[in-house]
């Protein structure tokens, strides 16, 4: 029998678009076509894209983060390789397996001290199930806290405890006994945490939504008061962890250390989907506390030996190439480059970030025909202002950027944490020209504004 990935590839190699169309999800289609994102990616090296006519793009998206080694990383690839050559026994199930042991290990190195036990599953969302189901176990109580405008993902526990309405509007009913507070109000969370019924507060260090970053108080009062009151302090580092910020894990910065930290997006360099949650021995014990309970949370492929190899494998990167601490540099650089242009453009407000988790955030301006003109856009949809950032970005520079969350007039950054100083210095002058188009009006990039406020428009007219 002869079956080639190559040859279906060269076979359909235009056929990406329809066949989204007619058998997945159609409105992505429409999207993308919408603001000129389909194109033909034929190859992919590092932080960069290719098209089929051999342009390059720079990738500060990295797949929301999970490419944060860049793109087929040669040490990742002949560890996935060499798993395949080797014929390796794999989830034998009544069996424990060498490489799952070893990259429980290898994180657990990493890890604040007091987190001793790994458990192993296929994504993020499910680290936030996982952590949910054993924070209510061990405390013997029900209620979930988590914060506004938090993102934990998408399943049904992990969706209870979002903070946008848009991702749960109807779904319901979701979860009971879930509740939100304010992001770096401590009264509002000690007054939650104060009726000692609350089993977990899950937060993100840094929210990946807008890029919010705390008071350099708020998350050592937030182990303080989690102790006080007899609720356990989860930390998601789905996004924020491994290298991101600057730190290995987010909580770093602060000096923390949770009870549970969960963990995915780059554990496997992008290949294969993996999510763990480090803890402190005593939950671990408690969930697993009989022979007979050794099988009451788990999951069928979450400790493969793709996905072991691929996350020792990732480690090794880590420490190896310096990633961290490159993250953390170039972080800085850009952040610094960007806020020194505030004084220059009236629609730029700030950059933000730890390491090579960005935000650049647009204002309303002062002058007149300015600031009439962002409210054309803001009154069509808010936060449409971004779109007119984002899509110069890509179409003029071949840069690859997201809007930080819905609403927002905010840009997210979020690129491989391995960006050169030729790749900051692009990044820049493509930001500096973008930018510096916005305040010609009228100008082309103001045409665009006017189309995509027409979309907008149009599109609450269809829901109404």
């Amino acid at each position: 029998m002869s079956f080639s990935i190559a040859d279906l590839l060269s076979q359909h190699r235009t056929d990406k678009f329809d066949l989204h169309d007619h058998y997945l999800n159609a409105q992505m289609v429409r999207v993308l076509k919408t603001i000129g994102y389909d194109r033909n990616y034929e190859r992919a090296a590092g932080q960069y894209l290719y098209d089929e006519q051999g342009n390059e793009y720079l990738d500060l998206l990295s797949g929301f983060g999970v490419y944060a080694f860049g793109r087929n990383h040669p040490v990742i690839v002949n560890a996935l390789k060499e798993v395949l050559s080797l014929e390796l026994p794999d989830l034998v199930q009544m069996d424990v397996s060498i490489l799952s042991g070893l990259l429980a290990k290898e994180i657990l190195t990493t890890t604040p001290d007091n987190l001793e036990r790994a458990f192993f599953c296929n994504s993020g969302t499910e680290a936030v199930e996982a952590a949910i189901k054993f924070a209510r176990y061990f405390t013997k109580r029900n209620r979930i806290i988590c914060c506004d405008h938090a993102y934990h993902g998408l399943t049904m526990g992990a969706l209870s405890l979002n903070g946008e309405q848009i991702f749960k509007d109807g779904f319901g009913p979701l979860l009971q006994d879930c509740g939100s507070v304010p992001f770096n109000d401590l009264a509002a969370l000690e007054q939650a945490l104060s009726s000692r019924n609350v089993a977990a507060f899950v937060v993100e260090p840094i929210q990946g939504k807008g890029v919010n970053i705390p008071d350099d108080h708020y998350l050592p009062e937030v182990e303080r008061m989690c102790k006080k009151y007899g609720t356990l302090f989860v930390a998601d580092e789905i996004q924020t962890g491994l290298g991101r910020t600057g730190k290995f894990w987010a909580v770093e910065h602060w000096g923390v250390k949770p009870d549970m930290i969960c963990m995915a997006k780059a554990l496997s360099g992008g290949f294969v989907p993996v999510g763990a949650v480090a803890m402190t021995q005593p939950i671990m014990d408690s969930v697993f506390n009989r022979m007979d309970r050794a099988v009451v949370h788990g999951s069928t492929f979450s400790k493969n030996n793709m996905a072991m190899a691929a996350g020792l494998a990732s480690l090794e990167v880590i420490k190896s190439e310096k990633l961290v601490e490159n993250s953390a540099k170039v972080g800085a650089d850009i952040i610094g480059r960007l806020n020194a242009l505030t004084g220059q453009f009236e629609f730029l407000k700030e950059a933000r970030g730890k390491g090579s988790m960005i935000a650049v955030e647009f204002k309303s301006p002062d002058s007149f025909s300015l600031k009439a003109a962002w409210m054309m856009l803001e009154a069509a949809n808010k936060g449409l202002f971004c779109q007119m950032i984002t899509i110069p970005l890509f179409k003029e520079h071949r840069i690859l950027t997201q809007v930080a969350g819905h609403g927002m007039n905010v840009v997210k950054l979020l690129p491989p944490l391995i960006l050169t100083q030729k790749d900051c210095d692009r990044v820049i002058s493509a930001f500096t020209k973008t930018v510096a188009d916005t305040h010609q009006v009228p100008g082309s990039i103001w045409e665009l504004g006017k189309n995509l406020a027409s979309h907008a428009l149009k599109a609450k007219a269809g829901q109404s």
